[in-house]
């Protein structure tokens, strides 16, 4: 009799949650490799062309989608993308709305004005790309924030850690973005407060604004970002750290630009002090 011949063990398949998670995983990396190269010519992009040229604004306008997106896809690798596509739309109308009653009520964050000549403007009154930076910076430091907090992240108050650190995070970084938006490349207009303590224009109860406009979202949308599939592999993500550090690159490159050095070492002295914590959290 002829030995049967032992049967070849066959592959596991990968499941459809598998195949998406790879999906979303590499077109993550392939808007993160867009976001990079958005970043250097946003660097690269004053020496050019004019300052008042039409075309001066498109790196910066295609480097806030591209880390906007990059930071959606990378969120879909660990929750449903539904989830991700709610909590994007949310964080977007709610910030294009807070931003439009900024405008025309002075409320919360003082007197603004959006220039004019960057039209088109959205309902005549912000500049097009304004809510996506609520995008950007929200998913950016809540991925930062959960790095920060990987030695803590089984305490019973986690949740609420989360939501306070990277509303923390969120001032900082406004901290960074006021003056490269406003005084590097004039996005928006700070108008004269009674208040003479400023940043860069931007009066303090700016960056308090950004933090409790930043807690509100988290309250509502936090419950539609908890991973509730557990999983035995808890490997940090640096994915949102990446991005955050890139946006604090190009602001800073912008004031750098302008001779605005006193922002530059701020803003070095944030990112530092930040990506150290990151890191520090990382290893647990």
């Amino acid at each position: 009799m002829n030995p049967v011949a032992p049967k070849e063990p066959i592959a596991n398949p990968v499941s459809p949650a598998d195949a998406s998670a790879i999906f979303a995983r590499n077109l993550s990396w392939l808007f993160l490799f867009i976001a990079v190269a958005s970043a250097a010519l946003c660097l690269a992009w004053p020496h050019l062309v004019s300052a008042n040229s039409l075309n001066a604004h498109w790196p910066d306008i295609l480097f806030l989608v591209t880390c906007a997106v990059s930071l959606c896809l990378n969120l879909a690798r660990h929750l449903p993308r539904i989830n991700v596509l709610v909590v994007a739309v949310i964080v977007t109308i709610f910030g294009g709305a807070v931003e439009m009653i900024g405008v025309q009520t002075n409320l919360p964050f003082g007197p603004f004005q959006y220039n004019r000549d960057f039209d088109p403007l959205l309902f005549g009154l912000i500049v097009l790309p304004a809510p996506l930076i609520w995008v950007a910076m929200l998913f950016a430091t809540r991925g930062v924030a959960r790095l920060i907090l990987r030695p803590w992240r089984k305490v019973t108050s986690y949740g609420f850690w989360l939501i306070g650190v990277t509303a923390t995070l969120v001032i900082l970084t406004d901290v960074a973005l006021e003056p490269f938006g406003s005084f590097a490349h004039h996005y928006w207009i700070w108008e004269h407060t009674k208040i003479p303590l400023t940043w860069y224009g931007a009066p303090l109860v700016n960056f308090l604004s950004w933090g409790f406009i930043a807690l509100m979202m988290l309250a509502f949308t936090t419950p539609l970002l908890i991973n509730k599939q557990l999983s035995r592999k808890n490997v940090p993500d640096f994915f949102p750290l990446i991005i955050w550090v890139l946006m604090m690159v190009v602001f800073s490159g912008a004031m750098a630009e302008i001779g605005a050095w006193r922002g530059v070492l701020v803003n070095g002295v944030i990112t530092a002090v930040t990506v150290g914590f990151a890191l520090a959290g990382s290893r647990w």
